[in-house]
């Protein structure tokens, strides 16, 4: 029943459904805390309470299915004992793909430990197994584990699994191992030893987003697992289900981290995007890229839109995820020639214009040989996030049959695929911050940030990315802040920070003026991406930026005062803007920082066009101390020794490369 049905029934809008707990205060004491419910943070959970530690789990959603739990249709970088590809070799394409800026560090422990992670799901109930034998005989199934790989067909490095099973099953894990689960309980704050910035972290602050009740949480160890900052440059209020725009991923874990001290990384960095309401429901379209590869395209008239690998040679469909002789893998996404998919001509829109492809195109999945097109349709976007019921579902429903109809593709019309790999957009005012690779904390070989007794897993690490990244840097962080938890003693709570923060996360609650209108939420989240889209677009310059600071702060300290949240869920977005707006200020000093142009960080300053000269491949840091921001370097390869490190770190782990070597 929609809102205006519910008034024209009774009379009257509906009532708030929860009993209002804005007095009522929860102390709640733990070993080990995680903020986030997403798979990083459950598997966190899981690998400190098999410690035997008393974990806390909290979660502004329902974790079951929260932070990716809709499902997923590829696990990455995982070397196995059917692949020769090395953890090494999982870490180079992406440094060269990234010309450095990737965390090798993360990605190297999450490439060590990505097959024991991933068996370890299969036991929880997670299928990663063709077990009832749907594509015996592709191309792309090993016979004797059943396993099936994506994008590289020979090398094997990459699997397709049944995504929308792992969620379930690892969160059910925790339930039984005793994770205490605290949905729709949101974190406001981390909690500094005698409430000094910079102190070890003691702990958190939350409040529940039906009821309003707050919640200290006192933990020996802090893992961090919300995701990145997202939605600083673009925002609708209606539009919330399209593609690349995630209501919910509000900035929260950076937010938090920055006020307490946390040193931060590539917080300048973004990539062009569009408007929202100008793009199309995730994987939802025929299309040649990611969970769609190896889709054949056709134009309207039926002609075939040609595949080349990176010397321009046509590849047939056989052997689109194959590499060809002179490459050493296919990896997911590179676009470097030593690891690059084939796919489509990259000329494609100029060969439109000439008229020698008519539009509209169509991925043709019909025309493909059966175990393509079952696996295209059926299991990569049936388990890809946010598609199998709104995409794969919903559209048979209607009546799409992959096997015998084609389906639209809307490039070159807008939108259509990944508007932001359009060259001609990459200097746009919209941006996309934090979406593959993007700026977060900065993490030691424990993953632990600067701040002693805090860790951070997933996306939320300083270029974090993809499913298994999440999982097996969650399982490992999980057991790194079980062995600090087991040798620290119980913490002590700062009540003036608590108070301090009380009082902030409840002044939206009360009118300033009850005489005058005041703030809705959507207004000054709208406002602060219209600053970020003028002052710290796809071009910059100092005095812009300077301008669009100025702007951010002052949107904080005069206007913000004046939201107003009459429910606890309109508090719960009041102060999901309030991070917003904050981080918008780190960007921006983060930007000011880098005096320099990146085409690989998509900053572009008129005042110093230089493009990556090298005294600036470096990453830019950013942290606060006593208030004050304070702005550093460190070197593309802080992670030193990959192997040596990893070893030292972990010398009494057995997993399947242990065993191997």
């Amino acid at each position: 029943m929609n809102f205006e049905d519910y008034v024209a029934q009774h009379g009257k809008p509906m009532e708030w459904p929860y009993p209002v707990l804005y007095n009522k205060e929860n102390e709640i004491e733990a070993d080990v805390l995680i903020l986030g419910g997403g798979p990083g943070g459950c598997m966190a959970a899981i690998s400190a309470a098999k410690k035997g530690l008393k974990v806390a789990l909290l979660d502004k959603a329902y974790p079951k299915r929260s932070g990716g739990g809709s499902g997923f249709d590829h696990w990455l970088n995982t070397p196995n004992p059917l692949s020769k590809v090395t953890p090494e070799d999982c870490v180079e394409w992406e440094e060269v793909t990234y010309k450095g800026y990737s965390n090798s560090l993360s990605r190297y422990i999450a490439a060590r430990e990505a097959y024991d992670t991933l068996l370890e799901i299969e036991k929880m109930g997670g299928k990663i197994r063709d077990l009832d034998d749907e594509f015996e005989g592709a191309p792309f199934r090993d016979e004797k584990t059943k396993f099936l790989f994506c994008y590289d067909y020979e090398n094997r490095f990459q699997f397709r699994v049944w995504g929308a099973t792992f969620k379930p099953a690892i969160f059910n894990e925790c339930l039984r191992l005793g994770v205490q689960v605290f949905d729709r309980v949101v974190a406001t704050s981390l909690l500094n030893e005698g409430g000094k910035q910079g102190g070890r972290v003691v702990g958190a602050t939350a409040f529940n987003m039906r009821t309003g009740e707050f919640y200290v949480f006192k933990a020996k160890a802090t893992i961090n697992a919300m995701s990145c900052h997202q939605t600083s440059w673009r925002f609708s209020s209606e539009l919330i289900g399209l593609d690349m725009f995630k209501p919910n991923i509000t900035g929260d874990g950076p937010a938090i981290m920055w006020r307490a001290g946390a040193e931060l990384a590539q917080m300048e960095r973004s990539r062009a995007g569009t408007a929202p309401g100008y793009e199309y429901p995730c994987y939802g379209t025929g299309n040649w890229w990611n969970t769609w590869h190896p889709a054949t395209m056709v134009d309207a008239n039926g002609k075939e839109i040609p595949y080349v690998d990176a010397r321009g040679n046509v590849v047939k469909v056989e052997d689109r995820c194959r590499p060809a002789p002179w490459q050493k893998f296919i990896a997911e996404r590179s676009p470097d020639p030593l690891y690059a998919k084939p796919t489509v001509i990259p000329d494609l829109a100029q060969r439109i214009q000439k008229g020698e492809f008519v539009l509209p195109l169509y991925a043709d999945l019909a025309g493909m040989p059966w175990y393509e097109r079952k696996v295209i349709w059926g299991l990569m976007v049936g388990h890809e996030g946010r598609t199998k019921i709104p995409v794969k579902l919903n559209y048979e429903a209607a009546g799409f049959d992959a096997g015998r109809d084609m389906l639209q593709n809307y490039f070159s019309l807008g939108g259509e695929p990944y508007p932001s790999t359009d060259r001609t957009m990459v200097q746009g005012p919209y941006r996309m911050e934090a979406y593959g690779n993007g700026g977060e904390v900065v993490v030691d070989w424990d993953l632990r940030t600067n701040l002693e007794g805090l860790y951070a897993v997933g996306d939320a690490i300083l270029a974090g990315n993809y499913y298994y990244h999440a999982c097996a840097t969650g399982r490992y962080a999980g057991r790194k802040a079980a062995e600090y938890a087991l040798s620290q003693s119980a913490p002590a709570i700062d009540r003036a920070q608590v108070d301090q923060e009380k009082a902030r996360v409840y002044a939206p609650t009360r009118r300033p003026d009850p005489k005058k209108d005041w703030l809705d939420w959507k207004e000054l989240r709208a406002v602060g991406a219209r600053a970020m889209q003028n002052y710290c677009g796809g071009l910059r310059n100092e005095g812009l930026m300077k301008t669009g600071l100025k702007w951010v702060q002052d949107l904080k300290e005069k206007e913000y005062p004046q939201a107003y949240a009459s429910n606890p869920h309109i508090l719960l977005r009041v102060l999901e803007t309030y991070n917003i707006l904050t981080i918008d200020e780190v960007i921006l000093q983060a930007c000011l920082a880098r005096k320099a142009s990146s085409e690989v960080l998509g900053h572009f300053r008129q005042d110093y066009p230089a493009v990556d000269p090298p005294e600036w491949n470096k990453w830019i840091t950013i942290k606060q101390e006593d208030g004050a921001t304070k702005t550093g370097d460190l070197p593309l390869d802080f992670a030193g020794n990959l192997v040596g490190n990893y070893e030292s770190h972990n010398p009494s782990y057995k997993g399947f490369l242990k065993k191997k070597k």
